[in-house]
């Protein structure tokens, strides 16, 4: 390869052209990412026929999603994020119950619900790497222990649960599981081609000196929050509507978090195609294995998050994008 000053002009030019042409083709990609599922979905029931399934595989999307938004673009991992599914599957719950709106109504009622538990856990901000971590757990436990307390059966109805069988329908419960994926893929499209987006990436990098820039890093932060919040709150609205007949137990759960968890790192975070790999990879794996056999399932997790940690930090997508980047440094190499 020569190294004439006319040479390194024209790989100069070659990668110029490349970058330029990289910001096109990720939209594309995203768009893709958000387009491909939605249909994949709406057709779902035509290839397999489990409906609950592939509505619990839709609400892990959203969660995942959620993920994405909460650590992907802002670094802070919630385990606590289970707190928002159950927030928002016991409000949507009760207000479908007590206040008799229709049950379409009580997905949002759930998100809403999710939005404002999330706004109480702000000042969590405060803290960092574990300590964040252990306080969103702690705090989406403490609203376990209030919402089955005893005393507030009159209210919750306690450690008892609650029955939506009177008001489930089948298709308007499947249709909700699929508008709801679209706002959480498009929620994600908006930030990741965004100003907005542009700013978490540089506040996870360095919140000080994005701060210097002009970035406002608490509005910027808490905005991603609160979508992120109201995204798991919907999910938990339709998964309990699905569910129909639920404990506490059941939507308070520290599983949730860690199974969202699991799946948007192993897929990738920071995208958009890698969250909705990698829920629908390992919650089609839970579904087949988790559920009969569930000491293999947890051991499976167990090597996979072990792999991810030692050999691909960035999940599949960043695999791939490796795999790919390399493709094209050697046809530069080879053109040059």
């Amino acid at each position: 390869m020569s190294n004439t000053p006319v040479a390194a002009a024209a790989r100069t030019t070659v990668l110029l052209r490349l970058r330029r042409a990289v910001e096109p083709r990720a939209r594309l990609s995203d768009l893709a990412a958000v387009v491909v599922p939605l249909v994949g979905f709406a057709l779902a029931l035509k290839i397999y026929s489990n409906e609950l399934l592939v509505i619990y595989m839709m609400v892990y999307v959203v969660m995942t999603q959620g993920i994405n938004l909460t650590y992907g673009f802002t670094g802070y991992l919630p385990f606590g994020y289970f707190g928002f599914f159950g927030a928002g599957a016991y409000v949507g719950s009760l207000a479908i119950l007590d206040l008799h709106i229709p049950a379409v109504l009580g997905v949002l009622a759930g998100g809403i619900g999710g939005l404002v538990f999330g706004s109480l856990l702000v000042p969590l901000f405060r803290l960092r790497g574990a300590y964040f971590a252990i306080g969103t757990l702690a705090a989406g436990l403490a609203l376990l222990s209030v919402v089955s307390d005893p005393s507030l059966t009159g209210i919750t109805n306690g450690p008892y649960g609650l029955n939506l069988a009177s008001v489930y329908s089948s298709g308007q419960t499947y249709v909700s599981a699929v508008v709801l994926v679209g706002i959480a893929l498009v929620a994600v499209y908006i930030t990741r081609n965004s100003r907005f987006g542009l700013s978490l990436r540089a506040m996870k990098q360095d919140a000080y000196s994005a701060s210097m820039a002009g970035v406002n890093v608490v509005k910027m932060r808490t905005i991603a929050w609160l979508v992120a919040a109201s995204l798991a709150g919907g999910a938990g609205a339709i998964y309990a509507w699905a569910t129909t007949v639920f404990y506490p137990s059941a939507v308070f759960d520290p599983t949730i978090s860690v199974l969202a968890i699991v799946f948007a790192i192993f897929g990738g975070v920071e995208s958009l195609w890698g969250p909705t790999i990698g829920a629908i990879l390992l919650y089609a794996i839970y579904a087949i294995i988790g559920v009969s056999n569930p000491q293999y399932f947890e051991l499976i997790y167990g090597l996979i998050v072990v792999i991810l940690v030692l050999f691909a930090p960035t999940g599949l997508v960043g695999l791939a994008k490796a795999a790919m980047s390399r493709f094209a440094k050697n046809e530069v190499t080879i053109g040059g």
